[in-house]
């Protein structure tokens, strides 16, 4: 994003395109890879979801120098201390969450961990509090909208990744669909979201704001989420999970964009790599410790019992409600604490020119 930044950042209405390429890319490669696993899967071998990155790697780095701008090359100090006392915090502190269903949530080893990523991200602060050339300059959280616009993408992330996660398990260990078929079920959303983030949301936040947007994306995502919970033992495809993913996806679609154009339009424009930077690093957090905390609502609720339809629908159902209520919480914050900018759009303006989220 910060490469995103830097060569569109430019030109608003190019940013704003962008932006909706980007929001459509990300979770339709999240699907594609859940799609190509699949296939992989079934007509390979597990392994070769591993082995099929290596090539795809390679055909970025020799795409590199063609596409991206050579950049300004700056002297500076590397901050070395804050970067792995952020890393291996909030490292410590998902591993914490992940394991605490297994060990217990006070186990000396959940209490520990955890108890060490906090005093690390402490360390962190502290450290940029004090460095001339800080990893993440402190004052940027200053910035209007920042901070709100990353809580509501942490919180996005952390609705959506567990979402994703169950819907699959929902498919394979209750529907009894194969790994193929399983991943094919999830294009129909996946076209859902490439076409709304590219062609309707910047349309939509034109005319409605950004603000509005992500209250209103987060919303239709807790809805989405909430029908989902309604799947049973004994359901099926087009009436337990087709409607309600392309709900979700229209959520997605709405929040994505808004939230993640807030965050970066935040900063001054030479912060914007750090913006970006801050803005995704919550995203990533969230699915983690959403997926973590999910997981254990479910199998609270008898998601981990193999075998067993009637208790697997019953802990996924949990699971989907659990990040309803997330999302619900991410609606509330982005109504709460979002400020539109003082030349905020009206809903007179000309659709066919959306400003800058």
């Amino acid at each position: 994003m910060s490469l995103l930044f830097t060569v569109f950042g430019g030109t608003p209405r190019e940013l704003t395109k962008a932006l909706a390429i980007y929001g459509a890319a990300a979770p339709a490669g999240g699907a594609a890879g859940v799609f190509l696993g699949g296939l992989l899967t079934e007509y390979a071998s597990w392994p070769w979801v591993f082995f099929i990155n290596v090539p795809l790697a390679a055909a970025v780095l020799l795409l590199v120098r063609a596409s991206l701008p050579k950049g300004v090359v700056r002297r500076g100090n590397l901050d070395i201390a804050g970067a792995a006392t952020a890393t291996t915090g909030l490292a410590a502190l998902v591993f914490a969450v992940v394991r605490a269903p297994e060990e217990g949530w006070t186990s000396p080893l959940t209490l520990l961990t955890g108890a060490g990523g906090l005093l690390l991200l402490t360390t962190f602060v502290v450290l940029q509090a004090r460095r001339r050339q800080p990893l993440v300059r402190l004052a940027i959280f200053r910035a209007p909208n920042l901070a709100a616009s990353n809580v509501v993408q942490l919180l996005l992330g952390a609705a959506w990744i567990p979402m994703f996660f169950f819907l699959n398990l929902y498919l394979q260990q209750v529907l009894q669909l194969g790994a193929f078929a399983s991943g094919a079920a999830l294009l129909p959303l996946t076209v859902t979201i490439m076409v709304m983030m590219i062609v309707d949301a910047p349309r939509l936040i034109g005319r409605f704001g950004p603000k509005r947007m992500a209250v209103a994306g987060l919303g239709t995502l807790a809805a989405g989420l909430v029908w989902l919970s309604f799947i049973r033992p004994s359901g099926s495809f087009f009436v337990d999970v087709l409607p309600a993913t392309l709900v979700t996806a229209a959520g997605m679609a709405m929040a994505f964009i808004p939230s993640l154009g807030m965050a970066l339009s935040s900063a001054a424009p030479e912060e914007g790599g750090l913006a970006s930077g801050i803005v995704n690093t919550n995203y990533q957090l969230g699915s983690a410790l959403g997926l973590a905390a999910m997981t254990a609502v479910a199998a609270a609720f008898g998601g981990e019992r193999l075998g067993d339809p009637v208790a697997l629908t019953s802990g996924f159902a949990a699971g989907f409600i659990g990040a309803a209520g997330i999302a619900a919480a991410g609606a509330v914050v982005a109504a709460v604490w979002l400020r539109m900018p003082k030349a905020a759009p009206t809903v007179d303006l000309p659709i066919k020119e959306p400003v800058t989220v």
